[in-house]
């Protein structure tokens, strides 16, 4: 186990740690989202409640996947045989199936939650 394993090991700690809270935040602007969706609101302010759920999703991914690398344990940090059954674990699972599905979430929002805004075409005269 190395030295700067064991750092990341700490950092990757405190990171998850905030994971409820940016959970809740991503739930929150998803339900925004929703709303907006459900009142026919303009694109522009689709558009900035799905970036908002998009920054939401992607702390929330950040935060369990440093919870998934903690779970894993220190060694799993540079033994890839480490982390492999480490993942095995009911732990290991359940974290790994969290960072799937808020990936799922993301990129689902990324492709059909963001609303693309129609710009003018330029002339050429």
């Amino acid at each position: 186990m190395s030295r700067e394993a064991e750092v990341r090991y700490h950092a990757d700690q405190e990171i998850s740690k905030s994971y409820p809270e940016l959970l809740d935040k991503a739930r929150q602007a998803e339900e925004t989202l929703l709303e907006l969706r459900a009142a026919a609101a303009d694109d522009i302010e689709l558009l900035a409640a799905g970036r908002e759920l998009d920054r939401a999703l992607t702390g929330a991914l950040r935060a369990a996947e440093a919870g998934q690398r903690a779970t894993f344990g220190v060694k799993a940090y540079d033994d890839r045989i480490a982390r492999r059954k480490a993942r095995a674990t009911p732990d290991g699972r359940m974290w790994t199936d969290e960072v799937d599905r808020l990936r799922t979430l993301r990129e689902a929002n990324r492709l059909w939650g963001i609303p693309s805004v129609p710009r003018p075409v330029p002339t050429t005269r």
